[in-house]
C-alpha cells in the first residue's frame, strides 16, 4: 500500500526514511521524505513505536496503583507527570493538601522542569556537533538528579508525588544539596549562553529555521516553551494557578520569531524562572510541626498527651531506612489522611491500623471516588499536561486520557522543515522535545 509521499511525490524526486532508526530520532519517529537535492520538498511523520497502551493499562489499574505509570509518560520530569495525576483526582475527590506539601511539590517540580530542559537542550546541542555544550548540560543535570533522589529516593521514576501530598517529608540536608544543585545550574547557564547565545555558527543553524508564527502554533496546540516561543503568553501556572505558584514572584519568557532559536532561548530563560521558584519556595515552606506544638496550636488537653504518647511509642519502632521521613509523625505536614497509604508504625503495631492498611490495598475497597468526570492540567515541561478522568463509583478508572503536549508539536513537524535542508531536521526535531513516553503513551 502506498504511503501519501509515495503517491504525492514528483518523478525526479529522492524518497528516503530518516528514523527510527536513526540517532537523531530516538529510536520512536519515522520521517518519509521527499527530496530535491538536499531540500525537503514534502514529508510525512510516523509515530506510535513506544506506544504502551498506558490508558488502557491504567483501566485495570486502582487509583493508587497506576501512578507509576504516569513517571513513564515524560521519564525526563516524571514528578511533574505524578503531580498532574494526582491533582486531578484530589479535584474528584475534594481533598485539600497541607501548605508543607504543596511547597515541596513545588520545589520537586520545578527541579524536575529544569532537569526537562537541560536534556533538551543538550539533545538539541549535541546533534548540531556542540558537544562540549551537552557535557555542561548533563552535568548541571547531574546534580539536580542527586537532589531530587535525597528526598524522594529515586533519581528518575519516582512515584513521589502522592494523591493527598507527597510520599515522605524532604531530606534532613535537602538545603546544601539544593543550594548545589541551584549554583551549579547557573554557572552552566551562564557558560553556555557564552558559548552559543552569539555564536555565528549555531546562530545559522538555528536563527530564522522552522518558523512557527502565532497562528500556527495555536492553531495546532502548542502549549509550552514552543507556543511562548512565538511569541504567545500562556502558562498554566499563570492563566490557572494551581498549588502556591501564585503567590511567588516569577514571570513568563517570551520568543520574537517561533524559530529554532527562539525555542532555546525560551528554554534558557524558563530555567532562570524556575531557580528563582525554588528558592523562593525554600523560602516560605512552612517548618515541620513538632511534637511540642501540638498544645500551642490548641489541642485539647486529653488529645495532646494521647497524642504525644502514640509519639513515644512510634519513636520506639525502627522503620525500614527507605521510609524515612514517611513517619507518622510526618503526616500532617505532608499528607491528607483518608486517601493516603496507613502510616507503617500503626500498621505494623495494632490490628486497626493492619485491617486499614489491608483495606487501602484490597480490591474494590481502596480510594473509590464518586461517580463523575474531571479534568486538570498542569504546565509539564513540554507544556500543558492534562489528564481527564472518568469514575464509575468503582476503585478503578471507567477511563482515562492523557493531553501530551509534545504530541501536538510533532503533529506541527511536516510543516516547520518544508522548505529546509535535511540537515535542519536535526535542531528542529530537537527543539520540540519529543519524548517517546509522553507522545505515544
Amino acid at each position: 500500500m502506498l504511503t501519501r509521499i509515495q503517491k504525492e511525490a514528483q518523478p525526479e524526486s529522492l524518497l528516503i526514511n530518516m528514523g527510527p532508526s536513526h540517532p537523531a530520532m530516538h529510536g520512536t519517529i519515522r520521517i518519509m521524505l521527499e527530496l530535491d537535492g538536499e531540500v525537503v520538498r514534502n514529508s510525512e511523520v510516523e509515530v506510535g513505536y513506544l506506544h504502551r497502551g498506558f490508558e488502557k493499562i491504567c483501566e485495570n489499574k486502582t487509583y493508587f496503583s497506576l501512578l507509576p505509570y504516569t513517571d513513564r509518560l515524560n521519564y525526563v520530569s516524571p514528578l511533574i507527570n505524578n503531580l498532574g495525576y494526582v491533582m486531578t483526582m484530589e479535584k474528584m475527590l475534594g481533598i485539600e493538601v497541607p501548605e508543607r506539601a504543596q511547597y515541596i511539590r513545588v520545589i520537586m517540580s520545578e527541579m524536575s522542569r529544569v532537569s526537562d530542559h537541560l536534556t533538551a537542550l543538550a539533545a538539541m546541542t549535541m546533534e548540531c556537533g556542540a558537544f562540549t555544550v551537552f557535557l555542561y548540560y548533563i552535568k548541571a543535570r547531574e546534580e539536580i538528579w542527586n537532589f531530587i533522589e535525597q528526598t524522594a529516593g529515586a533519581r528518575m521514576t519516582t512515584s513521589y508525588i502522592r494523591i493527598g501530598g507527597v510520599k515522605t517529608d524532604i531530606h534532613p540536608d535537602f538545603e546544601p544539596l539544593m543550594e548545589k544543585a541551584i549554583v551549579m545550574t547557573r554557572d552552566v547557564l551562564k557558560d553556555v549562553s557564552g558559548l552559543l547565545d552569539k555564536n555565528k555558527i549555531w546562530i545559522d543553524r538555528t536563527r530564522d529555521v522552522a518558523v512557527a508564527s502565532p497562528e500556527t502554533a495555536i492553531n495546532y496546540g502548542f502549549t509550552g516553551p514552543c507556543l511562548r516561543a512565538s511569541g504567545v503568553s500562556y502558562d498554566v501556572r499563570k492563566a490557572h494557578p494551581y498549588l502556591v505558584y501564585d503567590q511567588l514572584n516569577w514571570e513568563v519568557p517570551l520568543g520574537e520569531k517561533g524559530d529554532n532559536y527562539d525555542r532555546y532561548l525560551v528554554r534558557m530563560k524558563e530555567m532562570e524562572q524556575s531557580l528563582r521558584i525554588i528558592e523562593q519556595a525554600a523560602a516560605k515552606m512552612p517548618k515541620a510541626t513538632s511534637s511540642a506544638d501540638l498544645i500551642a496550636k490548641g489541642m485539647e488537653p486529653a488529645e495532646a498527651i494521647k497524642t504525644s504518647r502514640s509519639q513515644k511509642v512510634d519513636a520506639a519502632i525502627q522503620l525500614s531506612p527507605n521510609l524515612e521521613g514517611s513517619e507518622k509523625r510526618s503526616y500532617p505536614d505532608i499528607v491528607s489522611g483518608k486517601y493516603s497509604v496507613p502510616p507503617k508504625e500503626d500498621t505494623y503495631t495494632n490490628i486497626e491500623g493492619l485491617i486499614n492498611h489491608f483495606k487501602f490495598f484490597m480490591r474494590g475497597h481502596g480510594i473509590r471516588p464518586p461517580k463523575g468526570e474531571v479534568y486538570f492540567s498542569v504546565e509539564g515541561g513540554n507544556g500543558e499536561l492534562g489528564y481527564y478522568i472518568v469514575s464509575d463509583g468503582t476503585d478503578k478508572p471507567y477511563r482515562l486520557h492523557l493531553r501530551a503536549p509534545c504530541f501536538h508539536i510533532v503533529s506541527a513537524l511536516e510543516e516547520l522543515i518544508q522548505g529546509h535542508y535535511i540537515a535542519d531536521i536535526i535542531p528542529t526535531f530537537g527543539s520540540t522535545n519529543m519524548i517517546g513516553g509522553e507522545l505515544d503513551r
